[in-house]
């Protein structure tokens, strides 16, 4: 079995791996492919987790790959949160950073955004990234649409859905911490 957290980023992708991590019959990745491209950027080992964003550029090729046989995860929190986190991360400097990327490539400028249009960008980019999503899990049988305020109470059914092993109290304590917060 492999699971697939599927999400915009910004959202707690960090924490749910993190808490993940508590699973002994799982291995975890967070991003853990994102660096490679062609038939190795989705080659992931059965009896994994893999929460990764980026992901959501890549639902055709991961439904080729994969069909109906993962559990899909969509991993969520307030989008109007999101937007804002990513506008705060604009000016990162991280050159592979996913909302420069968007802003500047996938929505094609050629010049910076002004500081005033970022924050509308940031929302176009969440509602794209949820649409694809929700369109992508619309006929996936095995899934689950998550919020991350709401953890203690899907969280227990997402560990039971795996039939999961290890510190289950470890994992939940998890989500009680801010990881990677901009």
């Amino acid at each position: 079995m492999r699971v697939f957290v599927l999400n915009t980023g910004r959202c707690g992708s960090v924490t749910f791996a993190n808490a993940c991590g508590e699973l002994t019959d799982f291995a975890v990745g967070h991003e853990s492919r994102a660096h490679l491209a062609g038939d190795d950027r989705l080659d992931f080992p059965e009896r994994h987790i893999e929460v990764d964003n980026r992901l959501s550029w890549f639902l055709g090729e991961l439904d080729e790959r994969y069909g109906d046989e993962p559990l899909y995860v969509h991993l969520r929190r307030d989008p109007e949160q999101v937007a804002r986190s990513f506008a705060r991360r604009w000016d990162s400097g991280d050159p592979a950073g996913v909302i420069t990327a968007f802003a500047g490539a996938l929505v094609k400028r050629r010049t910076p955004w002004p500081q005033e249009q970022r924050l509308e960008v940031c929302r176009y980019y969440v509602r794209t990234v949820t649409a694809n999503i929700e369109t992508f899990l619309a006929d996936k049988p095995r899934q689950m649409t998550v919020w991350l305020d709401e953890a203690d109470e899907w969280f227990p059914l997402f560990w039971e859905r795996l039939g999961g092993k290890g510190d289950f109290d470890a994992a939940l304590k998890h989500f009680e911490v801010r990881h990677n917060a901009s």
